[in-house]
């Protein structure tokens, strides 16, 4: 049994009820002045089961006087779970979210006679609840029926986290937390979307995109588009395609995808080659900038989400603010473990240069859900083919997103990772907040002055030039491997933070020989004819038969 004494919650953990909380229930009905204790000092209890059916069935009827644990049922193959739409207290951006095709193997099922008792079902298996909210002598008691939590010390075995495969053993426990400890948790002030499409020219259509239908369907259904936009093709966009980014900057923007887009161009283990790549890329949007007046969000994506723990570390020598990504794992043939703890995590902070991810729409609207429950952005990705059926399942993506509780703010790129912080007020007027991107936007959004104090880690701080915003440097320190720094700001005032990073020290590795320079040209060409006419044709084909 654990206990958090500052928030008075409960957690009843490792063993069976029986052997936990049936005994404290049962000195509760010998013990008037344990009901009395019971009721002043706890502010409620998270239960979970071991192996012992009996004693959960005999404490569900407890809790519920009777009513509940009828029956108790081990669930098998695949089901669907439903959290509940009654409870947006509760569950938050998780209220009603449905998640279909869960692998209940060895799930237990707790089943409530209806009507009966005070359970209230909090996330439903079929007819019955797998996380239900009992109360005992006034105090509420959340009690899930799988014998599981999840270790967020675990090694994570994929390239990043799906819930569908975690649900029971993580969700319940979230969503208590988040609940119970809503004072003095972790916070992020909003929840920013965009979507990321791979590839694209600026070219009037590129494979499916056609940009200016695509134009059409962001302002009727609100959302946002950044092209990944790779740095080769910085001579080659249409001028008509270029005005309607430089007139609806709220709807379309561009990121950096990559320099070549060369397979695996960011997995080498070469600093200094890494190094030179990334400034190359950025030199070339920035004459695309000069070329177009478009300016480009400062984000690194991927080409084939290979990268290295040398391209994160060359990274942060440049103007980057932080890069995102499908995989979070790298490239190196003894890559670094990375946690589950890491990826819930607003971005991936193990490594030397922050990593934010990102999901396809067909990971479900769940992830993307449970993403927002632990404060993280919604950053979508598809590629031009997911437009094939004029664009009918990314519509109905959006709409999913839209439609969650706590509905998305749609933004740049450049933006959402500027603005993916959390914080949390430690007294009146003084609120403290974590950085992630190499820039923060911070927002007094309260109507009195508050100090913010911000701290980011960083386990190498003499890298560090300088922290800044636009008018003044700002002194800082370093402290148990956090940088923090404090600034004030007036009602509704803004700032945007920046830390500048030292240059990249060594032997820069300067161009690129004729052979690889006219292989990157052919791939880039062979690659716009297999989106623009083999795609096309395979639809066409597809669809004729």
């Amino acid at each position: 049994m654990a206990r958090f004494d500052y928030s008075r919650a409960f957690t009843f953990q490792r063993g069976e009820p029986g052997n936990t909380f049936l005994p404290l229930t049962e000195a509760l009905q010998r013990d008037p002045s344990c009901v009395k204790f019971w009721q002043e000092q706890i502010h409620s209890a998270f239960v979970y089961p071991g192996n012992d059916l009996d004693s959960v069935q005999r404490l569900a009827r407890i809790l519920n006087a009777g009513n509940a644990g009828e029956t108790y049922q081990i669930s098998s193959g695949r089901a669907d779970l439903a959290v509940s739409g009654q409870l947006n207290g509760f569950c938050g951006v998780m209220t009603g979210v449905r998640v279909t095709g869960i692998n209940c193997k060895s799930n237990r099922n707790l089943v409530p006679n209806t009507g009966k008792g005070n359970a209230i079902n909090i996330i439903s298996l079929g007819d019955g609840a797998v996380f239900l909210k009992l109360e005992y002598k006034g105090v509420p008691v959340f009690l899930s029926t799988s014998g599981e939590i999840i270790d967020i010390d675990a090694e994570l075995t994929s390239q990043n986290f799906d819930v569908r495969e975690h649900f029971l053993s993580a969700v319940p426990l979230v969503l208590y937390i988040k609940w119970a400890f809503a004072e003095t948790c972790w916070n992020a002030p909003e929840m920013n979307a965009c979507l990321v499409i791979d590839d694209p020219l600026l070219k009037p259509t590129h494979g499916f995109v056609d940009f200016e239908k695509l134009l059409s369907l962001m302002k009727r259904h609100n959302f946002s588009t950044n092209i990944a936009f790779i740095p080769w093709n910085w001579r080659r966009s249409a001028p008509e395609v270029v005005r309607l980014f430089r007139e609806n900057p709220e709807r379309y923007s561009l990121s950096v995808h990559g320099c070549d887009h060369t397979r695996a161009e960011f997995g080498d283990s070469s600093k200094q080659r890494l190094y030179w790549k990334a400034q190359q890329a950025t030199e070339r949007m920035n004459r695309h900038r000069s070329m177009t007046g478009i300016h480009h969000d400062p984000i690194m994506v991927f080409p084939q989400g290979i990268f290295s723990e040398a391209a994160m570390s060359a990274l942060r020598h440049t103007n980057l603010i932080g890069a995102v990504n499908n995989d979070v794992v790298t490239a190196d043939p003894y890559p670094r473990a990375i946690t589950i703890s890491d990826v819930w995590d607003i971005a991936v902070m193990g490594y030397s240069f922050p990593l934010f991810t990102r999901r396809y729409p067909w990971e479900g609207i769940e992830n993307f859900a449970f993403d927002a429950l632990l404060g993280k952005p919604a950053i979508a990705v598809i590629h031009h083919d997911y437009c094939s059926d004029h664009c009918v399942r990314l519509i109905n993506f959006i709409k999913q997103l839209n439609a969650l509780p706590c509905a998305p703010t749609w933004r740049n790129l450049g933006e959402v990772v500027r603005r993916s912080c959390r914080q949390r007020e430690i007294s009146p007027g003084a609120i403290e907040v974590e950085m992630y991107g190499t820039e923060l936007r911070i927002e007094n959004r309260s109507g009195q002055s508050n100090r913010f104090l911000i701290r980011r880690r960083e386990c190498e701080p003499s890298t560090i030039q300088r922290i800044c915003t636009d008018a003044h440097e700002i002194a800082w320190r370093h402290v148990n491997e956090c940088i923090t720094f404090e600034i004030d700001l007036n009602p509704s005032e803004s700032r945007v933070i920046k830390i500048k990073f030292h240059d990249f020290v060594g032997k820069e590795r300067n161009g690129d020989n004729l052979p690889y320079r006219f292989k990157a040209m052919l791939r880039r060409y062979l690659c716009e004819m297999r989106d623009n006419y083999v795609a096309p044709m395979r639809c066409r084909f597809a669809g004729s038969r």
